[in-house]
């Protein structure tokens, strides 16, 4: 086992900033339409784009497109809304596609 030196947490992969933390994980099995995406309960040195109703897999949703605040590059969105009683456990959390973010301190 290696010294860990803090959380182990998902980067940027364009610019490693930290955006999120393993521990904040809601769920591994999501679905993006570019491929597999975590559900965090919240996302860290990020900027949310502007709000708009956004017909996902699982119906309609209000949703903004996740920014890292360092490059800019859109890494997820936020559900800022769910219409349908069965996904307001979405609302407030951020989606952040596999692709996009890298593992550090694992």
């Amino acid at each position: 086992m290696g010294d860990l030196i803090g959380p182990r947490l998902y980067s940027c992969y364009k610019c490693r900033n930290p955006v999120a933390l393993h521990d904040d994980i809601v769920s591994k099995g999501f679905q993006s339409k570019n491929g597999r995406a975590f559900l965090f309960s919240h996302a860290h040195n990020v900027l949310t784009g502007p709000k708009e109703d956004r017909q996902l897999m699982t119906g309609l949703h209000r949703v903004a497109d996740i920014h890292c605040v360092d490059c800019r590059e859109v890494l997820g969105w936020k559900y800022e809304k769910a219409y349908e009683e069965s996904q307001k456990y979405k609302e407030g959390k951020v989606v952040l596609e596999k692709y996009k973010i890298v593992k550090e301190n694992w």
